[in-house]
C-alpha cells in the first residue's frame, strides 16, 4: 500500500513538472569536504540553464553514488516559477585505505600482504597507491589511476608490480615447485561510453621466468624457463548497480580479453578470455542474494604452465592457495548477506555461500574438457564488518568445506571487501 501511495505521489509530481518547462537557474552541492566541487558539476550531465531532465538527473545521482569518495548522495528539487534549484546533499566517505591480507602461503609458511590506497586522490576520484607482499617471497606493486583525467568521458592509469611467487606446476598429479618472478608495467586508457557502458584499452610489458627450486626428476618438466612478453589488454564492462551502503541490487557484466605474445613450446602466443556476469537481488529489507558466474578460457593448451588457477581468494573459499591450475574454467559463486546488525556507520552481516567450479586441466582434449573429474564445489558461513563510512571498509571472514571434488581441504578465507 506505502509503496502504491509513493508511485501516484511520484507521477503527480513529475506530471504536474512536465506540465511547463522547468530551467535548472542553479546547482548546489551541500556537505562536500574533501571532494572538489568543480570536479562533480565537471562529471554530471545536469547543468545550469537546461531544462530539468528527470532520466538524466536520476543518472547523475547513481553516477555520484558509485564514485569511491561518496558513501551516499541524495537531490531536492526547490521550484519558484519555473526557476528551478537542484541541491544535491553528499556524504562522504573517508578514501585513504589501509589494507591487510594474512594467508598461508603454498610452502605452508605465513604469508601476508600490506596496502595503502587513497581512493579520492586531490578530491577528484583519482586512485594512488601500493602494496607490499611477503608470499614466500618478497613482492610489491604501484598503481594510479584518474578516470577522467583527460575530460568526463577519458582517463588514464599505469602501474608497474613486481611479482614473485611460490607455483606449484602440476603434472600426473604430481606437483613441481617453481619460483616464479613476474616484473610487469601497464599502460592503459578509460573510456566511458556512457553512464552504463565503459570501456579500457592498454598494453603492458612482463618478464616472466620460471626457476625450479625443488627437484622432481620423475617429471618432465624444465628447469628453467625465460620469456619477455608483450600484452594488449582491454575490458569492457556493462553496469546497472545501484548501491546503498552495504545493499547492492542490480547487474553488472565485465569482459577482460589479453592476447599475449611468446616464442616458447611452455608459453606460446594466447588469447585470454574472462567474462564475469554479477548479479544482484534485495532480500525483504535486510537481505541481499549475490550471484556470479565467471567463464575462463585460454587459446593455449600445450603445456602444463597454465594461466588460471584455483585459489581461496578467486573462485573457491576453503580450497587452499593455488591448489590447481587450468587453461579454462565455468565458475559459479552465490551467497545470501544478511545484515544482523546496524548502529550508526557499523555493520554487521552474516553470509552463507555455495562456491562451484569445473575447470578444464592443462593439456586436456576437448572431449575431457570440463569433465566430472574437474568439477568442485564448496559451501560455508562467514562474517561482514562493515564500515558505512570509510570506501570498502568491508572486512570479510568466510570457511568453507568441501562438499564435492579433488580438493580434499576446508579452511578459513579472509579479506578486504566482498567477495565479489
Amino acid at each position: 500500500m506505502k509503496k502504491a501511495v509513493a508511485l501516484i505521489i511520484y507521477l503527480v509530481i513529475t506530471s504536474s513538472f512536465a506540465q511547463n518547462d522547468m530551467i535548472i537557474e542553479r546547482i548546489e552541492f551541500e556537505g562536500l569536504k574533501k571532494t572538489k566541487e568543480s570536479f562533480l558539476r565537471y562529471l554530471i550531465k545536469t547543468k545550469e540553464g537546461n531544462v530539468v531532465n528527470f532520466k538524466t538527473l536520476n543518472s547523475d545521482l547513481e553516477r555520484l553514488n558509485r564514485l569511491a569518495g561518496i558513501a551516499k548522495a541524495t537531490y531536492q528539487l526547490t521550484n519558484d516559477e519555473n526557476r528551478t534549484t537542484i541541491a544535491f546533499s553528499i556524504v562522504e566517505n573517508f578514501t585513504i585505505i589501509p589494507g591487510v591480507r594474512v594467508s598461508q602461503a603454498s610452502d605452508d609458511s605465513f604469508s601476508y600482504r600490506l596496502s595503502l590506497f587513497e581512493f579520492n586522490l586531490l578530491g577528484r576520484n583519482q586512485i594512488v597507491g601500493g602494496f607490499y607482499a611477503k608470499n614466500v617471497f618478497n613482492s610489491f606493486g604501484l598503481y594510479w589511476e584518474a578516470p577522467y583525467a583527460i575530460s568526463n568521458k577519458w582517463g588514464i592509469g599505469v602501474n608497474y608490480i613486481s611479482n614473485i611467487t611460490r607455483e606449484p606446476i602440476y603434472q600426473n598429479n604430481e606437483e613441481q615447485i617453481y619460483k616464479f618472478n613476474n616484473p610487469n608495467a601497464s599502460l592503459y586508457v578509460l573510456y566511458e561510453h556512457n553512464f552504463h557502458n565503459n570501456f579500457q584499452l592498454g598494453v603492458k610489458y612482463s618478464d616472466e621466468r620460471y626457476e625450479r627450486i625443488e627437484d622432481l626428476t620423475i617429471l618432465n618438466l624444465p628447469e628453467h624457463i625465460e620469456e619477455k612478453r608483450y600484452s594488449i589488454l582491454s575490458e569492457y564492462e556493462n553496469n546497472h548497480i545501484n548501491i546503498d551502503y552495504q545493499y547492492i541490487k542490480g547487474s553488472r557484466n565485465q569482459i577482460n580479453l589479453e592476447y599475449k605474445t611468446g616464442m616458447i613450446d611452455e608459453l606460446s602466443n594466447t588469447l585470454l578470455v574472462r567474462w564475469d556476469s554479477e548479479r544482484f537481488y534485495r532480500i525483504a529489507k535486510k537481505g541481499n542474494l549475490a550471484n556470479r558466474i565467471r567463464l575462463a578460457y585460454s587459446s593455449f593448451n600445450g603445456s602444463e604452465f597454465a594461466p588460471f588457477t584455483i585459489d581461496n581468494q578467486l573462485n573457491l573459499r576453503g580450497s587452499g592457495n593455488t591448489v590447481d591450475r587450468h587453461t579454462g574454467a565455468i565458475t559459479i559463486n552465490t551467497e545470501y548477506r544478511h545484515t544482523l546488525f546496524e548502529k550508526g556507520w557499523f555493520v554487521l552481516q552474516s553470509n552463507t555461500f555455495v562456491d562451484a567450479s569445473a575447470v578444464r586441466k592443462p593439456l586436456a582434449t576437448i572431449e575431457n574438457a570440463f569433465s566430472t573429474d574437474g568439477l568442485n564445489v564448496y559451501s560455508g558461513i562467514g562474517f561482514r564488518f562493515i564500515h558505512k563510512r570509510i570506501f570498502n571498509a568491508v572486512i570479510r571472514i568466510d570457511y568453507g568445506v568441501r562438499i564435492a571434488g579433488d580438493y580434499n581441504s576446508s579452511g578459513i578465507t579472509f579479506g578486504i571487501g566482498q567477495y565479489f
